[in-house]
């Protein structure tokens, strides 16, 4: 029998999440990005204990195609670049819609846009067409205010470049980027899957 998810290897796992047989290759892959695995499973135990070969080289292209969609970062603006992924990744838009990489694309560009014309000392809110994108740029205002209460005119501008790098991963500006409506979103997906930081950013001062 087929796995379901690819329709092409051989079942050989019992996957809880989805409660059928899947195959090794969808669930070393497909994990926190199509399934959400349980913390009892045993596959998911195992991979994070003793992580196969090619799921070392996916994890390594993908911290490798992500940082170059971002550029050089300082430490506070990984920080930052993690806190703003992970918020992106949780939000939830209403009704049936989904977030897809356009949606984050303008959301990111927009509030860079306004913290940028803030940083000269331009207020403006630059808002978006896009229902979903324009929700979850709130969202992301929220966040970027609260680093900007403590940090200032400087914080905005890091804040304005983390989005900026945010804008072209989601654009999949320099073809590195799977070209699918959620191919940075999932890159993202499995990159924070792998411990990356979450911390709340040191804010700048």
């Amino acid at each position: 029998m087929n796995c379901p998810l690819c329709q092409k290897r051989p079942t050989k796992r019992g996957c809880p999440a989805l409660d059928r047989e899947i195959c090794p290759t969808c669930c070393a892959t497909k994990r926190f990005v199509e399934i959400s695995c349980p913390e009892g499973c045993r596959y998911l135990e195992t991979a994070q204990k003793h992580p196969a070969a090619v799921v070392k080289r996916q994890i390594d292209k993908d911290v490798t195609v992500l940082m170059a969609t971002m550029g050089r970062l300082s430490e506070q603006q990984l920080q930052l670049f993690f806190l703003f992924q992970s918020i992106i990744l949780a939000f939830k838009p209403d009704g049936l819609a989904r977030v897809v990489d356009s949606d984050v694309a303008l959301a990111a560009g927009a509030l860079a846009q306004s913290l940028e014309t803030a940083s000269r000392g331009l207020i403006f809110d630059e808002a978006t067409a896009s229902l979903i994108a324009e929700a979850l740029r709130k969202q992301l205002r929220e966040v970027a205010d609260e680093v900007a209460k403590s940090g200032g005119t400087r914080a905005e501008r890091e804040v304005a470049q983390v989005l900026r790098g945010i804008e072209r991963g989601a654009r999949h500006e320099g073809g590195l980027v799977d070209e699918t409506p959620t191919g940075y979103l999932d890159l993202v997906a499995r990159v924070l899957q792998q411990g990356a930081p979450r911390t709340p950013p040191v804010l700048i001062r």
